[in-house]
């Protein structure tokens, strides 16, 4: 029987029959597919802003981001992580999570008006304190994202998933590109921003029936909060851990540093952690379903382990060797400096690699103490940047 919403319930015993091995090699195909179309758009639109576009404007950018992210992970009540792990129909939970949303993006986004002054000033930047009043906008549409999607993942619906993932590259391009040929400023970046987020939240409503009505029920609340606290706390921990460089380098050193920094950032991770992405979308909603059976759940964690070192030890070396060659051909010659960055941090690429593969076998623990250990945090996925 349907839901009055639209969504068809998950019947959670049904699922731990053999068609869970199905499902995941299926997931896995629709992700690689669509993530790789995904990372190649995003590739390209990388490639052309970074040619027409400063390392400041990016740097300026990535303050802004630097903020948004810092109040996401600090108010992050892990309801979503928690919707997933839940063993049983969730239906009943997600007015309450989207009502949640909703509140939090709005004290999110009031917060971010108030703060970007002190923000600009920090940073010695007076273009910061524009750009993060203007993107404190990606906030508020973020939080009123239709929280069904949410079955995408548990029912391991992974075409729809990556359509829906894909939308915002998709919207961010269709507008940074154009507005980056004709202002080459920094509001390329933050426009296609804004119009990838506004894409995907009317994605979130074209692909899931479920409709979300404003209801906050405290018990509801408390349940999903009494797994999702776990997740929140231990990724403020990791935050102020793996965030601190960024905030060191864009106060010491100013925009242009941290553009460069980002920039290198992005290119040493992105052949390893794209491969931990892949599988960590198909393996966290199929361990929660094996949460029961430790033996199957142990198993299958190393055969994923064994998996990503195969393809990320390879990946590692030949950025490495030929780090130097693909940013003068692929950026331009005004980002080499960054080259240095991209050889060290490289091998911090693989190590997060092969930690975060922990990632969805801890979440999917119904253990609290698994559940506490998050290495590394849920980063807002409010818009694209490099």
């Amino acid at each position: 029987m349907n839901h009055p919403n639209g969504v068809l319930p998950v019947d959670s015993d049904s699922t731990l029959k053999p068609s869970l091995a199905e499902s995941v090699v299926k997931g896995s195909f629709w992700i690689f597919s669509l993530r790789l179309t995904n990372r190649m758009l995003g590739l390209l639109r990388t490639v052309i802003l970074a040619r027409l576009l400063m390392p400041e404007d990016f740097g300026v950018v990535g303050i802004a981001a630097l903020m948004i992210a810092t109040l996401e992970t600090f108010s992050q009540p892990g309801l979503a992580t928690a919707l997933v792990q839940k063993k049983e129909n969730i239906p009943d939970y997600l007015d309450t999570a989207w009502t949640v949303s909703v509140v939090r993006s709005i004290l999110i986004f009031i917060l971010l008006l108030l703060i970007a002054p002190f923000v600009a000033r920090f940073f010695n930047s007076n273009q910061a304190r524009i750009v993060l009043q203007f993107l404190a906008i990606s906030v508020i549409i973020a939080g009123c994202r239709n929280i069904g999607v949410i079955y995408f993942q548990k029912e391991l619906n992974f075409k729809n998933q990556y359509i829906y993932d894909v939308s915002i590259t998709l919207g961010n391009i269709a507008v940074a590109i154009p507005t980056a040929l004709l202002l080459r400023n920094v509001w390329a970046l933050v426009l296609g921003a804004i119009a990838g987020s506004i894409t995907r939240l009317i994605m979130s409503y074209v692909l899931q029936a479920y409709r979300p009505r404003l209801r906050l029920e405290k018990e509801k609340f408390s349940q999903l909060f009494g797994y999702g606290k776990w997740v929140l706390g231990s990724s403020i921990l990791v935050f102020l851990a793996t965030q601190g460089d960024d905030i060191f380098l864009g106060k010491m050193f100013g925009a242009a540093a941290l553009g460069f920094y980002q920039m290198a950032y992005m290119i040493s991770n992105l052949p390893t952690t794209e491969v931990t992405q892949i599988l960590s979308h198909v393996t966290f909603p199929a361990y929660a379903k094996l949460q029961d059976d430790r033996v199957r759940l142990k198993d299958a964690y190393l055969k994923v382990i064994q998996m990503i070192t195969c393809f990320a030890v390879p990946l590692t070396g030949g950025l490495f060797i030929f780090s130097h060659d693909l940013v003068d051909i692929i950026l331009s010659e005004k980002w080499l400096p960054l080259v240095p960055l991209v050889k060290v941090l490289v091998w911090s690429g693989l190590m997060r690699a092969l930690m975060d593969s922990t990632i969805p076998v801890f979440n999917a623990s119904s253990t609290r103490v698994l559940s506490a250990i998050r290495l590394i945090p849920e980063v807002p996925n409010n818009f694209i940047l490099p």
